[in-house]
């Protein structure tokens, strides 16, 4: 069997805490790892002398290894306890939140800057939306930050996590009992579902929103009349979701394997498809390509595959080990796939086009259930 991409595309490090959440900036250049003791690492993936791939006569391509080592993470301390949330500003700057209370924007090579804090509470989730405004939540309360000023909503409950619409003006905000969205024009609109919402997500053309429950179950609302629909049957919780680029698919973690529902007829009788390969251990996070019909699958084994929402095929690109997968996230050209793990390895792995031009002939076929390990 081929060795994991990581072993001859990527590149890792053990920095000693678990890895809360990652993000790129707009550039696909660096990467930032939120980490459980409260610091952020950046990683810079331009690497000239890393390994490539070149076109071979006669079609195909030859893997040329790496002429030196990828230069290690620089790391700065963001807060004095835990990092519990982290986004990308769009500006090449990310902004966190934590469990001291404090919001706060950090750039590679510069000081962490605080922008706002509540007092007494832990900051458990930031977005940032593209006219620069930084929303943060802690407990009841969600604030948007814009410019130094500060506007403030409060829940019917906790809130568990944020997401802008793709066009960046609506937010919304998964918490008990349903979901928030807060439009910069109007007042916040409930959409009620009993349950503890604990993900979300938006499809890409922003018609559907859908969140993960503590109740192994998701549930959708059709954003423009509130139309909802409830998708169950999950042996576990789905906390990771993704759209694919055209909105068509939506991936889930909760099961073995990655689950697809259809959302190109959304709300049908149809039964969701698994992908990829089966594992003993359930999928903790899954990543879809922005440009390929491509989910990448972070196993609680530690294992990350690639594999496709109608096939039972996947590509190896980590192994087993090094603890379970936290965070998947892809660079916004999907060149490259950055990973981060509960026991504190992060890491990223160059995917070039080459990768994907014949991704179906260079998937693996299922190994038989002696051969499954992941």
């Amino acid at each position: 069997m081929n060795p994991p991409l990581l072993d001859v595309l990527g590149t890792q490090w053990d920095l000693k805490a678990p890895i809360v959440s990652i993000c790129w900036g707009p550039d696909g250049r660096t990467a930032a790892y939120a980490m459980g003791d409260g610091r952020v690492a950046f990683a810079d993936a331009h690497w000239p002398q890393g390994p490539r791939l070149e076109p071979r006569q006669g079609g195909g391509v030859s893997l040329v290894p790496a002429d030196a080592a990828a230069v290690a993470p620089a790391v700065v301390t963001a807060h004095a306890g835990s990092c519990h949330a982290l986004a990308s500003d769009g500006s090449g700057g990310f902004v966190t939140g934590g469990d001291d209370g404090r919001v706060v924007r950090v750039r590679p090579g510069a000081e962490p800057e605080e922008l706002a804090r509540m007092e007494g509470l832990w900051i458990d989730a930031v977005a940032c939306g593209r006219s620069g405004d930084v929303v943060y939540a802690g407990g009841k309360r969600v604030a948007r930050w814009r410019d130094g000023g500060i506007d403030e909503i409060e829940l019917p409950a906790s809130a568990t996590a944020l997401a802008f619409c793709p066009d960046g003006r609506t937010l919304g905000v998964a918490h008990s009992g349903g979901v928030t969205l807060w439009h910069e024009a109007s007042l916040p609109r409930r959409l009620v579902w009993p349950g503890y919402h604990r993900a979300i997500a938006w499809s890409p053309d922003g018609r559907y929103v859908v969140t993960g429950m503590q109740e192994n179950a998701l549930h959708g609302w059709r954003v423009q009349d509130g139309g909802d629909m409830e998708m169950a049957g999950y042996p576990g919780q789905p906390l990771s979701l993704a759209f694919t680029p055209d909105g068509e698919q939506l991936a889930t973690s909760g099961a073995l394997r990655p689950v697809c529902w259809d959302f190109a007829r959304p709300g049908s009788s149809q039964a969701p498809r698994e992908c990829g390969i089966q594992s003993k251990a359930p999928v903790a996070c899954v990543a879809c390509h922005p440009r390929f019909h491509v989910i990448a699958a972070g196993y609680h084994s530690g294992a990350v595959t690639l594999c496709q929402p109608d096939s039972d095929s996947f590509l190896l690109l980590k192994g087993a080990g090094g603890g379970a997968p936290s965070a998947l996230a892809w660079s916004p050209d999907g060149q490259r796939l950055a990973f981060g793990t509960q026991d504190g390895w992060l890491g990223w792995i160059e995917l070039p086009d080459p990768v994907f031009s014949n991704h179906r002939s260079a998937m693996a076929r299922p190994p038989s259930e002696k051969e499954s390990s992941t």
